[in-house]
């Protein structure tokens, strides 16, 4: 069996599907397909894979090449020194982990010259094979056998000493190089092995924020994400010491390890001559060879796991947020909120185009309050606006409520006016608005307004606004800056991609940075797209795709689909159906009498149509059911209905809040630990996972989703800290938590406390990532209710 069929036979069992399925799925993304094309137009060739197993396929075929690429260079290089035997090479070719196929390389790698290797060279590796095989031999005075060379004239060692101790360096290194004894001794210390964590002595008033580290110890293997990541963070910035240790190690006589490495290698002390110097070999072999060895790379490895979930959590939420309910196509004014310098105020049109701008200045130091309600009734009048978009930064609240004196307003003046007001995320916003695509979009416009111009698009359309910005500026992270950019952006990369294809895309409005997030585009063709859509006016149909330079047969196959013409001249051009599956659609509308326009809509007459009686040799049964699915519904959005939050009036600030009020709030982030609800206090609260659900549940993701709207109940306020404690078990009692909260609150030093400050603008975009320090956003607060209700 090749390589390439050992991957896919691979692949199919962790996948738990059939071979020809994957073999299927491998062979389309080498020649180009995206996971959107193949997950939604090729389900007869894949069998049915969706885009999380062509996810998951896509990254474990990354990894398997990379171990088939490694495999064959450590053959060849065992092969050139001319050890690689039959067992060997049966070894290397059944490694399963680049992790094993390093520990099988690892004595014959090419290394700088050792200990070991001199003593080699010296001639002692008889006299380590000799004690090794028999302890009852004196070390001393077999070393003498080693003293001179064989011509006697030149010394080979020193002494016995140093005899004994090259023979030591050259046990140590055949030890530590077992590719058996180091996989156990790595697979043990993971699975029984504690993590350790000591505040440096002198750091305790510095790293204050890493109290919660100070004498911290967990089973390696069990420490969340958000723990570990704030412990490496600590030992990055000189705060704490972290070590691994196997329990009972300090008090037992001989290290655990030790008594390991010995039974392995079949020394035992039965009071034979050199059973004292075995065991010391054992000792240096664990203490100078494997410990640091091993320790360094489970570190790693809970490191790299760390920031996998990490990097998971980051993902989730962002296709949250961009999948977040549209506002949809109305006039919309913005408002960027400031005190001093004013608030920046945009209009723009139901599609998203920009049409006046203004400044106004209703705060303190100005308290230009009647001229402001009065600059905005005009702009709402003049364009009809229906919506009003406020930025949460700096002064939202008291935005808010101009906001909701000019509905009033306007209200009273016309009782059939609908005007509603919506406090929209401004994360990111600075960043999009002094970047060279804003400046492209919006030449002629201040960057304060262009700031406001974002904030009104990403309400009328959240995805088609935030492809703009810089993911890690979102702020929906979680020790974001801690983890692998690499990883990171490809991770976050595949969820834009996704979404973007899962709602689909208006080809006669899109955005060149929206458009090139559609399967088979890049930046360069979007933006042909668009010159093309400047030159010649809207598209008319699909076909005219092909009109596009550089966009060639092979490329509209992958984008037509996931592109939208609405009121062209083919009404399933506003559909998801792909162009290559028109026919199966004429034959539909043939079959029944019906004309093709007719067909769509018709409820009752797709729902009553039998799938099989469509099919042919190109399309199967999987995709005539969605052709019948998107015929009933065409161009449907996935994404939930629109609704806002509603702040209550009079709550504002950290002050104006008191344990046992109610309110709704947004969902901000979501974490392993719990969820933050913006409550519109300029800081947002967390809810505990303890405090998510009436029933238990072991992860925030099965009760809540970044922009969810919810209630929730104030338990704790640390104003000093500015940290709110809040529960969604609206039953709580803040009194019956006896003071456990207001501790807690008061101690509370989570990562992602820190982070929604910086989520809101005013410099603070790069910070709005979820980076913090302390015990990762768990918190003592957190712990504090939880232990609270526990005695309950």
């Amino acid at each position: 069996m090749d390589a390439q069929a050992q991957i896919i036979a691979r692949l199919a069992g962790e996948l738990a599907v059939r071979p020809d399925q994957v073999a299927a799925a491998v062979e389309m993304l080498d020649g180009g397909a995206t996971v959107p094309f193949i997950s939604r137009y090729r389900k007869e060739a894949t069998g049915g894979l969706d885009d999380g197993q062509l996810r998951e396929l896509e990254e474990r075929l990354r990894y398997l090449r990379e171990l088939e690429e490694r495999r064959a260079a450590v053959l060849a290089s065992i092969d050139e020194q001319g050890k690689l035997t039959a067992v060997l090479a049966a070894q290397v070719r059944n490694a399963d982990t680049k992790q094993r196929l390093e520990d099988l390389y690892l004595p014959y790698k090419k290394k700088r010259r050792t200990k070991a290797q001199i003593a080699r060279e010296a001639g002692l590796e008889p006299l380590a094979a000799a004690l090794l095989a028999d302890p009852t031999l004196d070390p001393e005075s077999e070393a003498q056998n080693y003293l001179r060379a064989a011509d006697g004239d030149t010394p080979a060692v020193e002494d016995a000493k140093a005899a004994l101790d090259g023979a030591k360096q050259i046990l140590m290194e055949r030890f530590a190089e077992d590719a058996e004894l180091v996989g156990r001794l790595r697979d043990r210390l993971w699975g029984e092995g504690e993590l350790r964590a000591r505040v440096i002595d002198g750091k305790q008033r510095e790293g204050a924020k890493f109290s919660d580290y100070f004498e911290h110890d967990e089973r390696l293997a069990k420490v969340p994400s958000h723990r570990a990541l704030a412990m490496f963070r600590g030992r990055n910035e000189g705060v704490l010491a972290l070590s691994l240790r196997l329990p009972g190690e300090d008090e037992a006589p001989v290290h655990p390890a030790e008594i390991a490495i010995a039974k392995h290698v079949d020394i035992h002390d039965a009071g034979r001559a050199a059973d004292r110097w075995l065991r010391e070999v054992v000792r240096w072999t664990w203490r100078v060879k494997l410990y640091t060895h091993l320790e360094t790379e489970l570190m790693g490895r809970l490191r790299e796991r760390a920031e996998l979930e990490a990097i998971g959590v980051f993902a989730a939420n962002l296709k949250d947020l961009l999948l977040a309910a549209p506002a949809g196509p109305q006039a919309t004014l913005a408002i960027d909120p400031g005190l001093r310098t004013g608030c920046k105020v945009a209009v723009v049109d139901a599609t998203g185009q920009y049409l006046e701008q203004a400044v106004i200045y209703p705060h303190a130091p100005h308290k230009r309050w009647d001229e402001s309600l009065a600059t905005l009734a005009r702009l709402a009048d003049k364009h009809a606006v229906s919506l009003i978009a406020i930025g949460n930064g700096t002064a939202s609240r008291e935005t808010d409520k101009l906001a909701g004196e000019l509905v009033k307003r306007l209200a009273a003046q016309d009782a059939s006016r609908r005007l509603a007001k919506v406090m929209v995320s401004e994360a990111g916003a600075s960043v999009y608005s002094a970047s060279e695509l804003a400046a492209r979009e919006m030449p002629d416009l201040d960057v304060t307004i262009r700031g406001a111009v974002s904030i009104a698009r990403r309400l009328q359309d959240p995805l088609a606004e935030l492809v703009k910005i810089e993911p890690k500026s979102i702020g929906v992270g979680q020790y974001q800056h801690d983890v692998s950019q690499v990883q990171l952006s490809r991770s976050l990369e595949t969820v834009i991609e996704d979404c973007v294809n899962a709602v689909g895309v208006d080809l006669n409005t899109a955005s060149g940075a929206l458009l090139s997030r559609v399967s088979g585009l890049n930046p360069g063709l979007a933006e042909n797209i668009v010159a093309r859509r400047n030159e010649r006016g809207a598209f008319r149909n699909r076909r005219e795709l092909l009109e596009v330079s550089r966009l060639g047969p092979r490329t509209f196959e992958q984008c037509a689909g996931f592109l939208r013409i609405m009121n062209g001249d083919n009404p399933l051009d506003a559909s998801a159906v792909h162009p290559e599956a028109y026919p199966v659609v004429t034959r539909i509308a043939e079959r029944g009498g019906r004309q093709l326009a007719s067909l769509i809509g018709d409820s009752a007459l797709l729902k009553s149509l039998k799938p099989a009686d469509y099919v042919d040799d190109n399309f199967g049964v999987p995709t005539v059911t969605d052709i019948l699915k998107e015929l009933d519904k065409p161009g449907r959005d996935p994404r939930p209905e629109f609704k806002a939050a509603e702040f209550r009036e009079g709550v504002e600030t950290l002050k104006d809040l008191e344990p046992g009020m109610i309110l709704e709030g947004s969902v901000t982030n979501v974490t392993h630990f719990g969820a933050f609800v913006d409550i519109g206090v300029h800081q947002d609260g967390l809810v505990h996972i303890s405090a998510l659900a009436e029933k238990f549940i072991d992860d925030p993701r099965q009760v809540v989703k970044a922009g969810d709207i919810v209630k929730v109940k104030v338990m704790a306020v640390d104003i000093e800290r500015a940290r709110i404690g809040l529960s969604m078990r609206l039953s709580d009692d803040p009194q019956a938590e006896e003071g456990a909260p207001a501790r807690g609150a008061r101690r509370q030093q989570g990562d992602g406390e820190r982070r929604n400050k910086g989520a809101r603008r005013g410099g603070a975009d790069k910070r709005a990532s979820g980076d913090g320090a302390g015990n990762g956003g768990m918190g003592a607060l957190g712990e504090a209710l939880l232990k609270a209700r526990n005695k309950r």
